[in-house]
């Protein structure tokens, strides 16, 4: 198989879909691996990594995109629409439910789309969303630290406070790997942190491990609307699986929020927890905030770029097993082989086979044995 890199397009993003030790795995498979030039780039990995590794340099994004499996990190953006053709397959992020003209796109070119956030495991765990989740989670509390400083917009608050002068108020709405990962970064900076959840077992899990250094709460919208009305910064990290996020902080919510407070949307790729930031639309790592009934809005689609290095490493760990089994067995063989990287499929021939998506663009869903 022909395994091809293009170069990530998407504004500031410099990850890249594959390491040289990627590569590797895929040459000792018999397989060729074309890389866009300067691909790597962005996070100390030299052309030269590649091709000692074993792949080929190509020049143009359109010879990146000519492979039989194209493998990214973020969603193709409009301009990458016209490589696509049936039958190619692609890996990557997706976030279909939030991306109507991509839809459109891959069902008119019947690409059989692999989304990299629905694999999922019979835990129900998220293998190859999770790390990028911890990483957004870890940065969501380091942003909204920053935004607090009132030359950033925000009303002056040093996040854990000082001897005689309390922390910030810290609310996580969301208690999965995202939420636990920024609250955990909160309680470490000594901040005063709530977090809300609609699953009594995950509390419980948190309020053992973590005791009175956390408060948790139910989520309902009376608690949702109390807690955000008192918090400095809320962080929006809800998920459900391939599907649109419910906006759980209405604008009425965040209109009753302090001047100078922050909100920080990690859920923008799936839609947005927050109803002010998912009728704005996704921020960029240029132009990340907007300000909105005196509140400081961050919402920022590829938090993770931000540190593209090490996200790059932690995502391609997660993510090589599977690209090596695309590879080795192709696509139907491998999904038949494995469960969980067969819910990773979104799109095939022209159908949607994920009921996210299908539910979002009132789609027929189709199911996995019409193809497997």
């Amino acid at each position: 198989m022909l395994v091809t890199v293009p170069k990530e397009i998407k504004n500031l993003e410099f990850r890249v879909g594959i390491t040289p030790a990627g590569v590797k795995a895929l040459i000792d498979g018999g397989h060729q691996v074309h890389v866009e030039k300067s691909a790597g780039e962005g996070i100390g990995i030299s052309d030269s990594d590649y091709t000692t590794a074993g792949a080929k340099i190509v020049a143009t994004a359109k010879e990146a995109w000519a492979g039989d499996m194209v493998v990214k990190v973020k969603e193709p953006l409009a301009p990458e629409y016209g490589f696509f053709r049936e039958g190619l397959i692609l890996y990557t992020y997706l976030h279909l439910a939030a991306e109507p003209a991509l839809t459109e796109a891959l069902l008119k070119s019947k690409v059989i789309g692999f989304a990299y956030e629905t694999v999922q495991l019979p835990n129900r765990s998220l293998p190859l969303l999770a790390p990028m989740s911890e990483v957004a989670g870890r940065m969501a509390t380091q942003v909204g630290a920053q935004l607090l400083t009132k030359r950033e917009g925000g009303m002056g608050l040093l996040i854990g406070g000082t001897a005689g002068v309390p922390a910030a108020n810290f609310v996580v709405v969301g208690a999965g790997i995202v939420g636990l990962a920024a609250a955990k970064v909160a309680m470490g900076m000594g901040a005063r942190v709530t977090i809300i959840d609609n699953s009594i077992e995950r509390l419980r899990f948190i309020d053992d491990v973590y005791g009175n250094q956390v408060q948790t709460m139910f989520s309902n919208s009376l608690n949702i609307a109390a807690c955000v009305k008192e918090a400095d910064v809320v962080v929006g990290s809800v998920l459900i699986p391939g599907a649109l996020t419910p906006q759980l902080v209405t604008e009425a919510m965040v209109k009753t929020m302090k001047k100078g407070s922050v909100i920080v949307d990690v859920a923008i790729d799936q839609g947005g927890a927050v109803q002010t930031t998912a009728k704005h639309g996704a921020t960029y790592h240029d132009e990340p905030t907007f300000m909105l009934h005196d509140v400081v809005h961050y919402c920022v689609g590829n938090m993770p770029g931000a540190v593209a290095r090490t996200s790059t490493f932690a995502l391609t760990n997660a993510t090589m097993s599977y690209m090596v089994a695309l590879a080795n067995k192709g696509w139907k063989k491998a999904s038949q082989d494995d469960s969980a990287l067969a819910k990773g499929i979104n799109t095939h021939g022209g159908n949607v086979f994920f009921k996210g998506v299908a539910d979002a663009f009132g789609k027929p869903l189709h199911e996995l044995s019409e193809i497997l």
